[in-house]
């Protein structure tokens, strides 16, 4: 008969909360070391991350700057009111929530349709110079990135009325006062901005993907699109969920930039560029009120928060496997 082990004597005469306890502390002896080498990155986190959680109060408070943050009077819930019972709420909940679904879906669809293309590209030279260069617009600011769509856009001096449209025939149009043309602008110039970001993370998971697979579908004569459908897209579709969940998660966040410096503030085109990270910027330049900043920023992270946690659960119940937790 065999002896039984040591870990099978404890398992039976000791509780499970102390096995559990002394299995935690015999890893934490082994691997101390590395504990250590996390503290500066928890600190560092804590530090940046956490403690500054503490200014949600300010969404709640009437700040008078002689009395202080926590010396201010409290206001409930009037800071959230405005957001909601101004004539400009429904404008800019419905600007910031179909633009960034809009840019979600792009963001999908085009640097995923590259990334495969990009793969498809024996010449590594030639791949990695179209993945550099699709990927240099992500860098520069959308300050930079207005004056580009200026040099484009210009009433005077601009490509489009200098240059192409009377080659074409067509007679000046005036850009920047003219709205029925930014809800399609706006998101041509986020996905130029960003394909290259989504398009290298989607090519790396895409490179990570065993040739033997691709072999296979060879030799049984499928297409590439076949390969594409059937291999491809279902390898990677784990970080395809992650990367939407993520983007989801910032749903009620608008890019402040792309809506506050491409437009160039023009009046005109608020009803179609106003969203709530302008709306609260504008708002806090009139009244001067942080509270009302403050209370706009919590409800965007709360339901951002939110938002991927309901996403997330869905995500698990169609295939555990492609959730983010």
């Amino acid at each position: 008969m065999a002896k039984p082990t040591t870990e099978a004597v404890t398992a039976a005469y000791i509780p499970k909360s102390s096995v559990k306890k002394l299995t935690q502390i015999r890893i934490f002896r082994k691997y101390w070391m590395f504990y250590i080498m996390m503290l500066p990155a928890i600190a560092l986190l804590v530090l940046n991350n956490y403690i500054p959680m503490f200014g949600i109060i300010i969404a709640f408070k009437n700040i008078n700057y002689a009395d202080g943050i926590f010396g201010s009077p409290w206001s409930g819930l009037r800071n959230f009111e405005y957001l909601f019972k101004t004539s400009d709420a429904w404008i800019i909940t419905r600007n910031t929530l179909l633009y960034n679904s809009g840019f979600i879906v792009l963001n999908l669809i085009f640097p995923l349709a590259f990334a495969i293309m990009l793969n498809e590209i024996k010449n590594r030279f030639v791949a990695k110079l179209h993945q550099t260069v699709m990927f240099l617009p992500y860098f520069l600011s959308m300050v930079v990135i207005s004056y580009l769509v200026f040099g484009f856009m210009s009433d005077e001096h601009g490509y489009l009325n200098s240059s192409l449209l009377p080659a074409l025939g067509l007679e000046s149009v005036q850009w920047y006062f003219t709205k029925e043309v930014w809800p399609y602008v706006l998101p041509i110039v986020n996905t130029w901005k960003s394909m290259g970001y989504f398009t290298v993370i989607y090519m790396a998971a895409i490179i990570g993907i065993d040739d033997e697979y691709y072999e296979a579908a060879t030799i049984d004569g499928a297409s590439k699109w076949k390969q594409m459908t059937s291999i491809t897209i279902p390898l990677i579709m784990p970080v395809i969920t992650i990367m939407t969940l993520l983007q989801i998660g910032k749903i009620f966040n608008a890019d402040f930039g792309l809506f506050f410096q491409v437009p160039r503030e023009s009046g005109v085109l608020f009803p179609v560029t106003n969203v709530i990270d302008t709306y609260v910027y504008r708002t806090f330049l009139t009244v001067g009120d942080i509270g009302l900043s403050s209370a706009a920023g919590l409800l965007q992270s709360v339901v951002g928060f939110t938002l991927v946690f309901l996403s997330n659960w869905v995500v698990r119940r169609i295939n555990k496997d492609n959730a983010l937790f």
